[in-house]
């Protein structure tokens, strides 16, 4: 899977931004580094910038916190 950071549309930031204000729960699908896509339920905690690529915050059941690059987030 290509590395590099594709920047996503500005709307589904604001989206993104929007459901970490309201500590939304949600369940996404996520390609992880292998190109396997596996669905997460939690609730949006952050969404942040990181070493030139943004990410998403999600606290999952059992207190397990994970930072998902947002260009590789399927809602």
């Amino acid at each position: 899977m290509n590395d590099d950071y594709s920047p996503i549309p500005c709307g589904l930031h604001s989206e993104y931004e929007l459901l970490a204000m309201r500590r939304a729960r949600v369940v996404l699908v996520h390609v992880d580094e292998r190109g396997q896509e596996q669905q997460l339920q939690g609730r949006v905690e952050d969404v942040f910038t990181r070493q030139g690529a943004e990410y998403l915050r999600l606290a999952l059941a059992g207190g397990e916190i994970v930072d998902l690059r947002l260009d590789r987030i399927r809602m």
